[in-house]
């Protein structure tokens, strides 16, 4: 039924439990596993003085913590399960749907909530975007 699944984490407990679900569902279907994040550089501080929420601009530093992401990640897959990784920078919503696009997935597991609060602000609800411009089916994991 699927060949290749693409899993997109952000070190939430919700995205480690789709992680779980897509692993399973490769094993079964001896499909391809694919799992990428997005790091995305949030906008300039929305409150100032006292209640400023600080926020990581640095884009190495947001690189390096996406890619400790993605590794964590993987170390909690099977080893005898072949993964691909990939960290991409932008907004998460249309770099998944990209990804599925152009990468001939035939599914996309998402957690259905992310980082939190205060970055759900920033980044919007990537599973419901992801939920309904996906051309491909959609696992969305609580």
């Amino acid at each position: 039924m699927f060949r290749s699944v693409l899993v997109a984490v952000d070190g939430s407990d919700h995205a480690e439990r789709a992680l779980g679900e897509a692993v399973d569902l490769a094993r079964a279907q001896g499909a391809a596993l694919t799992v990428i994040t997005v790091v995305t550089p949030p906008p300039m501080p929305v409150l100032a003085g006292p209640y400023a929420v600080p926020l990581p601009r640095d884009e190495e530093v947001l690189e390096q913590e996406g890619q400790a992401i993605l590794e964590r990640a993987v170390a909690s897959v099977p080893e005898d399960l072949p993964v691909a990784t990939a960290v991409y920078r932008g907004s998460a919503g249309p770099i998944i749907v990209e990804r599925l696009v152009e990468g001939g997935y035939d599914l996309v597991a998402v957690g259905s909530r992310g980082r939190g609060a205060i970055r759900s602000l920033f980044l919007g609800s990537v599973s419901h975007y992801v939920l309904h411009h996906s051309p491909i089916a959609v696992l969305i994991v609580r």
